[in-house]
């Protein structure tokens, strides 16, 4: 076997196609669309370059075919809580079912990342934000959500075997949207909605400035700083909202007010993969045009929830439930989704477990973080509660 680093384009290619023949014969595997990965690894998309830097590899049996890669990468604005030590990253792992092979994969990106000074790596995570290709599955193999990593049941003894360790898991949460909720919802809901000055609505396409200020409004008072999660300005907002628009379905993405006074946000988003899943992971302008006709043609029944938050002085006064049961009068009687599945909540937030389980019980897939200290002696220590 031979391990090379990429540097020409004729090697990110081969990065990009190495999974192709692992999943050959798996149903469940959604190649991801080639852009998505490359502008995870080009310094004009990816802001993390300011902070850092990446470097993937390839690895090639006897007769050179690639049956596996890596990437590894040095980020100062990585930290979890309780960290007292620099910390590297790994992600975009595959490998054929090879401990041997997962081995020297591993060793490269240890050997690079201990000469930029760190002292351990967590993965499989992403260059960037904590919202894509974070995490290995170890629970729940179907078929996964846009941006979501996805592997073999195997991966897992690949990392555990070389001394990889559990350092907090990822929950995401399922349930069909027609799921009655629980009697509590509506008694909270009905406490808070006999205050005149409570109103929810979902989004209009054509105020997307004014939801985007609000959106701004909430999830800075009520997620940034919280688990990784930073401060957004207005104009990311913007952004964020104007990149949503074409995929947007305007009934499932909700907001609760107080006197006109954004207090909490429920963003939902149809599912991209189940229309990118006919794309094979181009994108180019022959497969924009199918898009629009898959898109036109093709009913999406699957839905993600992204962002719930309360802003901090309404929480636990019943808002979450009263804008639960405001969505649920449309999205339960009025739409065609037949699946929902709430990106991932880590096992170390047992607040919003919580919220997620009152909710549904329903785990429908786990992800894991792992965590391999360079120093073998080293105690180790779970990601802290929150």
């Amino acid at each position: 076997m031979t391990i090379e680093a990429v540097q020409t384009p004729a090697q990110a290619a081969i990065f990009l196609t190495t999974p192709v023949d692992i999943y050959k014969n798996n149903p469940e595997w959604i190649r991801p669309l080639d852009k998505d990965i490359e502008d995870v690894f080009n310094p004009e998309k990816n802001k993390a370059f300011r902070h850092g830097k990446a470097i993937r590899w390839i690895l090639f049996n006897d007769k050179r075919q690639a049956i596996g890669r890596i990437a590894a990468f040095v980020n100062e604005k990585y930290r979890n809580k309780g960290d007292d030590l620099p910390v590297g990253g790994i992600g975009f792992f595959e490998c054929i079912n090879d401990q041997a092979a997962a081995n020297l994969l591993f060793d490269t990106s240890r050997q690079w990342l201990s000469e930029q000074g760190m002292e351990a790596m967590d993965g499989p995570i992403n260059f960037g934000e904590r919202d894509k290709w974070w995490g290995l599955v170890t629970e729940g193999f179907q078929s996964p959500l846009y941006c979501m990593n996805y592997n073999l049941p195997y991966y897992r003894e690949l990392f555990v075997n070389y001394g990889f360790r559990l350092f907090f898991n990822q929950i995401c949460f399922g349930m069909h949207p027609n799921e009655t909720l629980q009697p509590k919802f509506f008694e909270r809901h009905k406490a808070v909605s006999a205050d005149p000055a409570f109103t929810a609505r979902h989004i209009r396409k054509n105020q997307l400035d004014k939801f985007a200020r609000d959106f701004h409004t909430v999830y800075n008072k009520a997620w940034a700083g919280h688990a990784g999660n930073k401060e957004l300005s207005l104009g990311q907002c913007k952004r964020i909202f104007t990149q949503m628009k074409p995929v947007m379905d305007e009934r499932i993405v909700w907001f609760a007010y107080y006197n006109e006074e954004p207090i909490a946000i429920f963003i939902n988003l149809p599912d991209l993969n189940q229309w990118f899943k006919y794309l094979n992971g181009k994108f180019g302008w022959l497969q924009k045009l199918l898009f629009l006709w898959v898109k036109a043609t093709k009913t999406n029944k699957r839905f993600v929830g992204l962002v719930f938050g309360v802003v901090p002085e309404w929480q636990g006064k019943g808002v979450d439930s009263y804008l639960i049961v405001e969505s649920a009068r449309v999205i339960q009687h009025k739409l065609h989704y037949e699946e929902y599945e709430m990106q991932w909540i880590g096992d170390f937030n047992p607040k919003m477990i919580a919220v997620a389980e009152s909710l549904t019980q329903e785990r429908s897939r786990i992800l894991t973080t792992f965590r391999y200290l360079f120093d073998r002696n080293r105690p180790f220590n779970r990601h802290p509660m929150l």
